[in-house]
């Protein structure tokens, strides 16, 4: 896949699973805003909002929290830690090989620094937790392109050669 400059609401949802309304409302909220809004046009309408690759990336880790079951609430809430806690948006923290390195254990989301250092993004963002024994049940947040539906084929239906968007970036 090569990537773009900028991609389409359209184009995003495809690629992510998520629906033109979740962009519009996630926009809105403030959780996830495009690199070029909607603006008004001389004809009255409205231009289509346009995401960066990398907003697209952090659209997909966004569906990936979401689709896992973590709320809106919560995933404004990791937004909001990484940027004031840590100084650093979700692309670094997931895939731009920033400092901090966002785990999981489908519970709770995790940021561990550079330095070692591990913490609750949700319940206590700026208290380092004491890590004891082994962090192999946590598993590293990253996401894959979700593949095209075709019209007529099954819905499980997988697209040949699915490629990590981590690797896509590179």
């Amino acid at each position: 896949m090569k990537l773009k400059k900028t991609y389409s609401s359209r184009e995003v949802a495809s690629l992510t699973g998520l629906t033109a309304r979740q962009l519009q409302v996630w926009d809105s909220s403030g959780l996830l805003t495009p690199a070029i809004a909607p603006h008004k046009t001389a004809a009255g309408g409205y231009t289509e909002r346009r995401y960066t690759p990398i907003d697209l990336f952090e659209l997909l880790v966004l569906a990936d929290l979401r689709r896992r079951g973590f709320t809106v609430h919560q995933l404004h809430q990791i937004q909001r830690s990484l940027k004031d806690q840590f100084g650093t948006r979700l692309f670094d923290a997931t895939g731009g090989g920033g400092s901090v390195q966002l785990l999981t254990d489908d519970t709770d989301v995790y940021a561990r620094t550079a330095s070692g250092g591990f913490y609750n993004l949700l319940k206590t963002p700026t208290q380092p937790l004491l890590v004891v024994g082994d962090e192999g049940l946590l598993k590293e947040l990253s996401t894959s392109l979700r593949p095209k539906r075709r019209k007529g084929k099954a819905r499980s239906e997988k697209l040949e050669g699915r490629k990590k968007v981590a690797d896509i970036l590179k």
